[in-house]
């Protein structure tokens, strides 16, 4: 399958959309079957959408019925027409439903979106993910398939890109805020960590396990070979590291020495420092103690040449006394 060049490979979601799709499927159809759809906004930029906000639409299906469905497109225009004027920016890029798969309707619905957007990515979010560690948001965008001898195929069909989530600064700070609420204060720094690690590594031997079962139809002839996924599986395992248990062993030791030195490096430089500051700081303390003894050696100076001065004086007035009894004898 390929795909033309001004088709979108690659979106990007913001939290606001994920905050505001759970409410909207809180308020619609929480504890029922149902999905909800809405319309996404932002800008596209070399193939890559960002998807920045998000309003509600109207939507009904029928699940017994494939093909009858309504969506309330005079509600998306002037819903549309409000937001412009709020943010000229933000363009019509796609439209998401909470799913949790695609269904037959879609491309009909997707098709209505083409009226506002040429290439319309259709995302999917899961708001009841069951497991933690899987990004909640899938991504599609219809294309014409292309057989082997170069022709098209009448129809259009849903192919997978690449989705992932981001967030402006401003959107990170609000989201720290919204989470410390949530977080627990009672896990240490330490424990976060080791859960970010283990989640890594479940979300891991998830996709392993979907290469597992892919490769496993495809031996089975259950489904095409598709030479891009083989070519794409080839560079993963051409590009694994050695798994060696002795060299990875060696690797950790290496490592851990290499951390370990650093540390004793940054204690040995930190206990020089503080010796430098220790022999400072005394050598400050004898010079004010110097200063101190001078400065009572200069007042204890001073007193006894005042005492001196006034002895000398009181000799001098003693003399006085004495020449003026013998004028009057």
């Amino acid at each position: 399958m390929t795909t033309k060049s001004n088709v979108p490979t690659k979106v990007v979601v913001h939290p606001l959309v994920l905050l505001s799709t759970v409410d909207h499927y809180n308020r619609v159809a929480r504890d029922t079957n149902k999905r909800v759809v809405g319309i996404l906004l932002g800008e596209v930029h070399k193939g890559v959408v960002d998807i920045t906000n998000s309003y509600a639409v109207p939507f009904e299906e029928d699940d017994l019925a494939p093909g009858i469905w309504f969506l309330d497109h005079n509600y998306h225009e002037n819903m549309y027409a409000m937001y412009k004027k709020v943010n000229a920016r933000e363009n019509i890029v796609g439209w998401y439903s909470t799913g949790p798969r695609i269904r037959s309707d879609d491309l009909a619905i997707n098709e209505l979106i083409r009226n506002y957007t040429p290439n319309p990515v259709y995302v999917i979010i899961d708001v009841q993910p069951k497991e933690d560690f899987e990004i909640p948001t899938k991504s599609y965008v219809a294309v014409e398939e292309v057989k082997e001898d170069g022709t098209e195929a009448p129809a259009l069909s849903f192919h997978h890109i690449t989705s992932e989530i981001g967030a402006l600064e401003a959107e990170e700070v609000g989201v720290e805020h919204l989470l410390r609420d949530v977080k627990d204060t009672s896990v240490s720094t330490l424990a976060t960590q080791v859960n970010g690690k283990l989640l890594s590594l479940k979300s891991f031997i998830s996709h392993l396990k979907e290469i597992r079962v892919y490769l496993e139809n495809v031996c089975q002839n259950k489904l095409p070979i598709n030479h891009t996924i083989l070519s794409q599986l080839q560079d993963v395992f051409n590009l694994a590291p050695n798994l060696d248990v002795a060299e990875v062993a060696r690797n950790f030791s290496v490592k851990t020495n290499d951390m370990m030195l650093v540390i004793y490096l940054s204690s040995l430089v930190r206990s020089v420092i503080a010796l430098h500051s220790l022999i400072n700081n005394k050598l400050e303390n004898r010079e004010a103690e110097r200063k101190v003894d001078q400065m009572q050696e200069e007042r204890e100076k001073k007193e006894k040449e005042g005492e001196k001065k006034k002895e000398e004086k009181k000799e001098e007035k003693k003399d006085v006394e004495k020449k003026e009894e013998v004028k009057k004898v």
